[in-house]
């Protein structure tokens, strides 16, 4: 039993992601409207419910890159300065490709998780309790530095939609200028072999279950304000 539901690929097509991936990115994809939305129109308390999900899908893509298939490891894609120019040198030169990330793909990944991350982070020490909404360890620290976390998360946000905003950019140019649609597979996980070199390795099935079920508490136990710390 593996990540992915069937083993063979179509015939000219490859698999690349798996199911978890896909479900973390579009998740974020849906969770930033909700929060921005529930921000502006003061619905604290569902804000707060779509931070706790934001935050353990956070920790678990972080769990997943270090315990899921091949293409979803940061070691498969986290790569060195010499190898994103070298990336970048060959861009619409043709070549062989990774299945997953590209070097400067690999690093906006890695940017973006960041981002959410204390995008998420943030937000449980944020907010003003003289209005009501607060987050569920906002008490823990005091109020100087929950005021200085509040200002980084509204900070964090607007930072993340300015890297959303060079994200579909990019989107756009590859498939504009480059011929080369990046949003397909990240909807059905394949994409046309062409020049790409390998295929996704799926992991048992179990792995994604254990990352879900540690992130999830994790996210829980701070959503009732981490008791026992």
């Amino acid at each position: 039993m593996s990540t992915e539901s069937g083993s063979d690929s179509p015939s000219g097509q490859v698999r690349v992601w798996d199911l978890p991936v896909r479900i973390c990115h579009w998740g974020f994809v849906l969770l930033l409207p909700v929060l921005w939305w529930t921000a502006e129109n003061s619905e604290m308390r569902w804000h707060m419910r779509a931070g706790t999900l934001l935050l353990a899908l956070v920790i678990f893509r972080i769990l997943w890159g270090f315990s899921g298939s091949s293409t979803a490891r940061f070691a498969s894609f986290v790569r060195g300065p010499l190898a994103v120019l070298g990336y970048l040198r060959t861009i619409g030169k043709g070549g062989d490709k990774a299945p997953g990330h590209n070097p400067a793909g690999g690093w906006s990944a890695v940017v973006l998780i960041l981002l959410l991350a204390a995008q998420a982070f943030s937000g449980l020490f944020a907010g003003d309790p003289f209005d009501g909404a607060i987050g569920p360890l906002n008490e823990t620290l005091g109020i100087r530095f929950s005021a200085q976390m509040t200002d980084w998360h509204e900070w964090a946000f607007n930072l993340i939609l300015g890297f959303v905003a060079l994200h579909l950019v990019a989107i756009a140019t590859y498939s504009l200028a480059l011929r080369d649609r990046l949003v397909p597979p990240m909807i059905t996980g394949k994409r046309e072999g062409g020049a790409i070199v390998g295929e996704m390795q799926p992991v048992p099935a179990w792995r994604a279950m254990l990352c879900a079920v540690l992130a999830g508490g994790a996210a829980l136990w701070v959503y009732n304000g981490a008791p026992g710390l």
